[in-house]
């Protein structure tokens, strides 16, 4: 008799899997994003049920440790005729178990937050995707942080920005920022004198760049973060942004960027996401805070 469905192994991703995972976020209409997926298995920990047929696979997320502090979730997706069959739960379920008493924090579309609210995640935010062909807007240096400098990051600048990303993320992520320089195509620096003041890279996605992480100390920063690295494209640009950080998704309305969706942020076992929110824009990926 065929394995029932609830009871199909767990196993752990590896990055031979890379294509089976991008082959099922296709399917459901997500994109490809084959090299986010290099990272997201090299520097997280993947979890897959495969399906029974022996193509592919049945359900896959993945979770990123950040130590005791936090462990982040994404990824959750279920092949379509395996829906509504009990799976997501038990990825999340097993994810969570592996984890311990690890707080959790997630990006839930309004498909997953029931499920997500089933399981004790409380939302705390949202946060905005927006998307188009950057330009700039004819207005006053001043009023689009023109008045910011920045220039490209170099390898000596890895120690002030595991330092700022600290202060700013509230939890050490240096295994993550030590991947950047390979895993964006640009990576660029804000400074104020010999201080650095903000980041942000730049990386190849399926029909878009991508800003992301995106850490400044105020909207002029990272408008001038944004514009740097979009004026070195002729793609259009995508950001995952904090919902609270409405004056820099005002100015980029005004600079071609359209929203296009939104997600909750949700946390479980903490209040609330850890750090500065002021200074931390846009995260990594959404899969991986």
């Amino acid at each position: 008799m065929p394995t029932p469905h609830s009871a199909l192994p767990i196993r752990r991703l590896t990055l031979a899997d890379l294509t089976a995972c991008a082959d099922l976020a296709e399917e459901r209409g997500w994109a490809r994003e084959e090299h986010r997926w290099g990272l997201l298995l090299a520097a997280g920990t993947g979890y897959g049920i495969d399906a029974p047929e022996g193509k592919g696979l049945a359900a896959m997320c993945v979770t990123t440790s950040y130590g005791p502090a936090l462990t982040t979730l994404g990824m959750m997706i279920v092949a379509g005729r395996y829906g509504r069959q009990g799976l997501g739960r038990r990825l999340l379920t097993h994810a969570m178990h592996e984890a311990g008493d690890t707080p959790f924090a997630l990006y839930a579309t309004a498909q997953g937050r029931p499920l997500y609210e089933q399981l004790g995640f409380t939302a705390v935010g949202d946060t905005h995707t927006v998307r188009g062909h950057f330009r700039s807007p004819e207005q006053p240096p001043a009023a689009t942080g023109g008045t910011a400098t920045t220039r490209p990051a170099t390898a000596d600048d890895l120690s002030a920005l595991v330092r700022l990303d600290n202060e700013v993320f509230g939890i050490d992520r240096t295994h993550l920022l030590a991947r950047l320089p390979s895993f964006t195509d640009r990576l660029r620096v804000a400074e104020n004198g010999t201080t650095i003041t903000g980041y942000a890279g730049i990386w190849p996605s399926t029909s878009s760049d991508v800003i992301a992480p995106l850490i400044a100390q105020d909207t002029d920063t990272a408008y001038a973060l944004i514009r740097s690295l979009a004026a070195e494209t002729d793609r259009s640009v995508r950001l995952d942004l904090d919902a609270r950080h409405t004056d820099l998704l005002d100015r980029l309305k005004h600079s071609g960027l359209d929203l296009i969706s939104s997600t909750t942020t949700m946390t479980r076992g903490i209040p609330h996401l850890p750090g500065d929110w002021t200074r931390r824009f846009a995260p990594l990926n959404l899969a991986m805070g």
